[in-house]
């Protein structure tokens, strides 16, 4: 077997996130799909963006959010996705090299500009996403590195890849390399719409392919068709080796070798802003499953990396999580 040289490859959509306060008139005024991912094109990305209050503006993306979280706490990464040679592009390369992560795909010379994702944010702290994609839609299993794949613990996926071809394409590359190596492939199911438009093959994938499953209690019930959490539970325990199923403030439920546990959510003073809290507590199980910790210490630093990122603005940690949980006795 190679050597582990990373905890984590990760594949996913590389954006830049502008994330504003709204509220539900201005989602019902704009055709918003609230708490959801909606892709929409270039013309309706400017429209949006000229139509948002004041807004922060940083590298982000589902998996390089996680990726980003396993740099913080002491982590090795890797992220494979597209961006093109633009200002954007630039900022996101520059981002996520300066976590010490390693960001081989080669920026595009030409085609879209740069992905973004428009996040709304309401006082409730559900946030809604309008994603254009731009040259994040154009990676494929040419932009996949054998090499590190094969000298990662884990390689990780994001279901909103599942959307793109080529990137589907990259990902079943990526997860034959990674299991050849005899390395864990892991996704994350992403949003209850993406499975809706792809359950089918989210249910072969999880059952052929997927040794670690991510989902949130929505995406779970949504992947089997269910109305009741324990009937989905015994689904996925049949089918993963592991599984994270987080429930928000019920905090989590964990499959390992057909063993179930319940991990409680870390305590937040208030919740600010949800965006990135399903990306956090993968950093945090990620690190700690490639780190040989058990599934239930790998969890509770999820549940400590999703606490800090719920409590400001921003899908990524502003704090040191590896002081952090050294703080905390994890």
């Amino acid at each position: 077997m190679t050597e582990t040289k990373f905890d984590v490859a990760g594949i996913g959509n590389a954006l830049v996130d502008v994330i504003a306060d709204s509220d539900d008139r201005f989602l019902i005024a704009n055709g918003i799909e609230k708490g959801g991912m909606t892709l929409i094109d270039a013309a309706r990305a400017d429209e949006l963006y000229g139509r948002m209050g004041q807004a922060i503006e940083m590298s982000g993306g589902s998996c390089a959010n996680t990726i980003a979280g396993l740099a913080s706490l002491g982590g090795r990464g890797a992220f494979f996705g597209k961006v093109k040679n633009d200002q954007l592009g630039a900022v996101f390369a520059h981002d996520i090299k300066s976590l010490g992560v390693h960001f081989p795909a080669p920026s595009a010379e030409d085609g879209p500009p740069t992905g973004r994702c428009l996040i709304l944010v309401t006082p409730d702290a559900q946030r809604s996403m309008n994603t254009y994609l731009g040259a994040a839609q154009n990676l494929g299993p040419d932009d996949i590195d054998p090499a590190v794949i094969e000298a990662a613990a884990v390689t990780y996926m994001e279901g909103y890849l599942w959307d793109q071809p080529g990137a589907k394409e990259a990902f079943l590359k990526a997860a034959s390399i990674a299991r050849k190596a005899g390395r864990l492939v892991s996704l994350t199911l992403s949003d209850s719409f993406c499975v809706a438009r792809y359950r089918d093959e989210f249910r072969r994938l999880v059952r052929d392919e997927v040794d670690l499953l991510f989902a949130n209690e929505t995406e779970i019930l949504s992947l089997y068709e269910v109305d009741l959490f324990d009937e989905a539970l015994a689904r996925v325990k049949a089918e993963c080796k592991f599984a994270a199923l987080t429930r928000s403030e019920a905090g989590a439920v964990i499959v390992a070798d057909g063993e179930v546990h319940v991990v409680d959510a870390d305590k937040v003073a208030k919740v600010v802003d949800t965006t990135g809290a399903g990306d956090l507590f993968a950093a945090g199980f990620l690190y700690g499953l490639a780190r040989g910790h058990s599934p239930v210490h790998s969890a509770r630093l999820g549940a400590m990396a999703a606490a800090e990122v719920i409590s400001h603005y921003g899908p990524r940690p502003q704090v040191s999580l590896a002081k952090l949980a050294k703080s905390r006795g994890l």
